[in-house]
């Protein structure tokens, strides 16, 4: 049993990951998981389904690591060579397992399919491997040891990797290696940028203790400042680092929007919801972003009643009743316009908030008085209508986030 930290290193096999055809979400789920549990990540490689360059990966990764996770190459078509090329590093060969078998019988009975001599290969596994059965797919988890190491081959795809983790990989490391408890603990700061917050923040982040590091995570219109430290007292670690974030608040005040790591729109969803007040969205140049990260979290449907994407000038007129004199004379991308399309929201689908954009997205369409980048964010209640004017660049993509982002931040500030 280690007492030390332990190290992990992910090695994720497949052409496809290195040509861009998919993005690797595979490694930054498990890097999250493994911290949970105390374990540290060394480092994450990505290889192409060549013999000679896992085996490469392999050795360069047993001299950083304890752990060497794999994921991907092991189904059962001619390009998924991982267990071939793990036979040939441990000295071994493939031998058929009756239990891998029948697990791959009982899934593709339960999936209305046969096993044909493909499927059927996938029970074929190195010998001197421990076997890990594979609940939700076919292909099998193997588990080798080396020296000390531990070397474990998983499937690449997302949704049978986190459940073998979950369920066996990770509580078999636990048992495997002792490892320290870490705690982490995020605080999201808005209003100012990063190094404005570092420069007021400087006396209190120069004082913290040497077992408590600090990380800046900026993001539009937020810093996330998350504290970490890791200990085999994980109560007296907790209070420490509580103590430290108390000493935040007093610095910060109201600048601090939530005291752990939460997205925008789950925040705001759990003030409508504990409020029971209700919310719409009226969205030209975010074209239902908003809405849509609204409805990302579960159970938005008990304070978000719906959207108008009134991306032209007939539908802001005829279905949220802006004034057309306004249009002509202000423009869509003005104060007068996204305050009548918030509230035209507001009294259309009889909520108690409404939140508006209208911009110039980009990358053309600006003028000399409003350039590419310029939105007006408005939201409504019963009480009051508030507006803001922003300048973003011109990116189109990224002036769709930061416009979705500002207008999180400005109804969570008046909710």
């Amino acid at each position: 049993m280690k007492t030390n930290s332990v190290k992990i290193e992910i090695i994720t096999i497949g052409d496809e990951i290195l040509i861009g055809q998919i993005v690797d979400t595979n490694s930054a789920w498990m890097a999250v998981e493994l911290n949970k549990t105390g374990f540290e990540l060394a480092q994450i490689t990505s290889v192409h389904d060549d013999e000679n360059h896992i085996i490469e990966s392999l050795d360069l990764a047993l001299r950083r690591a304890d752990v060497v996770l794999f994921t991907g190459g092991i189904g059962p078509t001619k390009d998924d060579i991982t267990k071939q090329t793990l036979c040939k590093y441990f000295d071994t060969k493939l031998i058929f397992n009756e239990d891998v078998y029948r697990n791959i019988e009982s899934i593709l009975i339960n999936r209305s399919r046969a096993i044909n001599e493909l499927t059927k290969l996938q029970a074929l596994v190195p010998e001197n491997c421990t076997v890990i059965q594979n609940l939700v797919g076919t292909a099998p988890v193997t588990w080798f040891e080396k020296d000390g190491k531990v070397i474990v081959s998983m499937p690449g795809v997302p949704n049978e990797m986190k459940h073998v983790m979950s369920t066996e990989v990770i509580p078999r490391l636990q048992k495997h290696f002792k490892t320290p408890s870490i705690v982490h603990k995020t605080v999201m700061i808005q209003g100012y940028p990063e190094s404005a917050l570092a420069l007021k923040i400087a006396d209190w982040e120069n004082a913290l203790p040497a077992n408590i590091h600090l990380a800046y995570l900026p993001n539009y219109g937020i810093v996330k400042l998350r504290l970490s430290g890791s200990s085999d007292d994980v109560l007296s670690l907790e209070f420490a680092i509580n103590q430290q974030v108390a000493g935040l608040s007093e610095i910060l005040g109201n600048a601090i929007v939530a005291y752990e790591d939460i997205p925008l729109e789950k925040l705001i969803g759990n003030t409508l919801a504990a409020k029971g007040k209700t919310l719409a969205t009226a969205e030209s140049c975010t074209g239902g972003n908003i809405a849509h990260r609204i409805t990302t979290v579960a159970g938005s449907s008990r304070y978000f009643k719906g959207s108008v994407v009134a991306y032209s000038n007939e539908i802001k007129t005829n279905v949220l009743h802006v004034s057309e004199d306004d249009l002509e004379k202000r423009g869509a991308v003005s104060k007068e316009v996204v305050e009548q399309m918030a509230e035209g929201a507001r009294k259309l689908l009889k909520t108690d908030y409404a939140v508006a954009t209208s911009g110039i997205a980009g990358p053309t369409g600006g003028t000399d008085e409003k350039p590419v980048g310029t939105v007006w964010i408005a939201i409504s209640s019963e009480k009051e209508t508030v507006s803001r004017e922003f300048r973003y660049g011109t990116v189109r993509l990224q002036n769709i986030e930061r416009t979705t982002q500002t207008a999180l931040l400005l109804l969570n500030e008046i909710i």
